[in-house]
């Protein structure tokens, strides 16, 4: 027996060269002893088994130290996988093993073979055929897209996600959500596609916009000319003097280019209608016209009628002003395209010595159309009376005062005719000058009604006392 595992250990070295050992499965023990190989299986001789056949199985076995299919078994249980799956490798011999798979000649024992070359020496395992792995994988190819978890667990190799498709979210149009139906609140955006579109329309159309007129200004390179500025939003109007103000009839010996300067100046603030001319979206500036405006505007309320045939505005009427220019002696005032003079006597019941005072530019006002001149369609005249609009206080005011009695009231003007002091009612009463001296206006003082003429509606007393004025 010595004699023979003598000549036994030789070729057994030589099959531990030819077949490469992995870590803790020792392929070579597993191979020499199947307890479950049927007798009659006949098994294909590789280089390595020729050599051996002196050998004989018996002797074999007994150079198995351990023998058995159990380390296998340990190994499989520890490696988490079915005893049946190591055993795919032997049975390939008899239904998927081509001639071409034989292990290497003797030339390549020394070098390590790959994992093919492996799978293939790994001889007499009970194992299910390979050809029924093959078609199992097979078939798991054929339905990746069906069920991807079963390739992923035959092959033993994770596969990457597939990215999902994502869904192209549709915004609503609308970012802001509104409390009733339609969005009362405009976004930036919203305002600034609005307000070009508004000047658009304008210059396409001839559709009238209203602005208050911000600046005036004159370019350095011509110092000359003057525009009126107006902002529409984010744009910018500008209006040359030329195209803004009616020049006057006299220019009283001074320069037209000074003149309408002047003119513009002291309509800073007045709110005004224009129709846009040109404009220059880049930029963001708009050149309009008010003169065209309102000659527009006079053609449809001087010119114009309504359903029965009467002109819209006619003597007698009460319309809506908007002040453009005060000075102190009256006030300018646009009535639908037409600008009117209003004089000082005109404004109130009152005396008053400035209109300045009581009114300025970009006010609306109720006045009271008195005289309308159409005999030239292309020079409309009309004047118009602001006290006149509403009703007379003196009729009312009269009634409260009585002849002999003392009133307080405070001083409104002083000229040549005597004092004018203003009544609680909106009424005057005249007064000769105290002998105290002159008392300044503003100043709260007592006066002792003399007379009153319900006919002419007017009042005269006498300044009793002077107090501090106010």
């Amino acid at each position: 027996m010595a004699t023979k595992k003598q000549e036994k250990l030789p070729g057994e070295e030589i099959l531990q060269e030819a077949t490469p050992q992995t870590d803790g499965n020792p392929e070579l023990e597993e191979m020499s002893q199947p307890e479950d190989d049927s007798p009659d299986t006949e098994l294909p001789q590789t280089d390595i088994e020729d050599s051996l056949e002196d050998v004989s199985s018996e002797e074999f076995r007994d150079a198995d130290p351990e023998g058995g299919i159990l380390p296998q078994t340990d190994m499989e249980m520890a490696d988490g996988k079915p005893p049946s799956e190591p055993e795919e490798k032997i049975s390939s011999q008899t239904d998927a093993d081509s001639p071409g798979d034989d292990i290497p000649s003797g030339n390549a024992l020394g070098e390590e073979s790959s994992q093919e070359d492996v799978s293939q020496t790994e001889p007499e395992k009970v194992k299910k055929p390979r050809g029924r792995k093959k078609t199992k994988e097979n078939t798991t190819q054929s339905d990746t897209e069906a069920n991807p978890e079963e390739k992923n667990i035959a092959d033993g190799v994770e596969e990457a996600p597939k990215p999902r498709k994502r869904r192209v979210s549709v915004r609503p149009t609308t970012p802001v959500l509104a409390i009733d139906d339609q969005l009362s609140v405009e976004t930036d955006a919203e305002k600034a596609k609005n307000d070009l579109l508004d000047l658009l329309e304008s210059q396409k159309t001839g559709r009238i916009l209203t602005g208050t007129i911000q600046g005036v200004e004159r370019p350095e390179d011509n110092p000359s000319r003057s525009f009126a500025v107006i902002y529409h939003g984010e744009f910018k109007v500008i209006i040359p003097a030329e195209e803004a103000v009616e020049p006057p009839a006299d220019y009283r010996g001074r320069l037209p280019e000074d003149v309408l300067h002047y003119m513009l100046t002291k309509r800073l603030g007045a709110e005004v209608d224009y129709i846009v001319k040109g404009i220059d979206p880049s930029s963001g500036i708009a050149a309009a016209s008010r003169l065209e405006a309102m000659k527009a505007k006079r053609k449809q309320y001087y010119l114009g009628t309504d359903r029965d045939g009467n002109n819209l505005l006619y003597s007698g009427v009460c319309a809506e002003a908007r002040i453009v220019s005060v000075i102190r002696a009256g006030i300018f005032v646009d009535l639908f395209g037409l600008e009117i003079y209003i004089p000082l006597r005109e404004l109130s019941y009152q005396r008053w010595m400035d209109a300045a005072a009581h009114f300025q530019p970009g006010q609306r006002i109720l006045v009271k159309v008195l005289e309308v001149d159409r005999s030239d369609r292309n020079h409309v005249k009309a004047t118009a009376s602001v006290k006149q609009s509403g009703e007379n206080p003196y009729e009312k005011a009269l009634r409260r005062y009585s002849v002999g009695n003392r009133y307080v009231g405070t001083v409104s003007m002083v000229d040549t005719n005597g004092v004018f002091v203003a009544l609680d009612g909106g009424i005057d009463c005249l007064c000769s000058y105290p002998k105290r001296g002159r008392p300044p206006r503003g100043s709260r003082v007592t006066v002792r009604i003399l007379g009153i003429n319900h006919d002419s509606n007017r009042i005269w007393g006498a300044i009793t006392h002077i107090a501090a004025p106010r």
